[in-house]
């Protein structure tokens, strides 16, 4: 059981420092990006701190993948899958899939090559749909995370 504790306490660090991070650039970094004048800084900005995070958010969702489907493997709990009532946990799997497809295709091969285009011809608008974008996906996330930590409980609400 000790593996276990073990898993559970490296998956909650590590959807703590990505969803925390996914929070900081919804409500800090974006806004803050937003209010500044000169397009090109924008991107400058917005590049230099989020590509920092970036690394980290690749090694946490790493991690909450290993330990999830470890938590998953050893307490033989796949048949939650075809129960609604742990319908957070097909939400944990979107979620995570989701971020998985931003951090490790859609920004290295898709969105970096776009995103220098879009903010030279619309800087004020690229950076107003980005912000869009985070808050679903951070809305997505903290839904996710409520049904997680209830459900994880015996607290189910449906």
């Amino acid at each position: 059981m000790e593996d276990y504790v073990l898993a559970r306490v490296i998956h909650i660090l590590a959807v703590v420092i990505w969803i925390g991070g996914v929070f900081m650039v919804t409500v800090i970094l974006l806004p803050a990006i937003n209010k500044m004048k000169e397009g090109s800084k924008k991107l400058e900005t917005f590049e230099m701190i989020e590509g920092r995070f970036a690394f980290f958010a690749k090694i946490t969702t790493i991690l909450t993948a290993i330990s999830g489907f470890y938590m998953v493997h050893i307490l033989d709990a796949w048949n939650r899958f075809l129960d609604p009532t742990y319908w957070w946990m097909h939400a944990m799997v979107f979620v995570w899939l989701i971020f998985s497809f931003i951090l490790f295709i859609a920004e290295p091969f898709i969105v970096a090559k776009k995103l220098k285009e879009l903010t030279e011809k619309y800087p004020e608008k690229t950076f107003v749909i980005m912000q869009r974008v985070h808050w679903i996906l951070l809305s997505i996330s903290m839904i996710t995370i409520f049904g997680a930590t209830a459900g994880s409980h015996g607290w189910f609400l449906f």
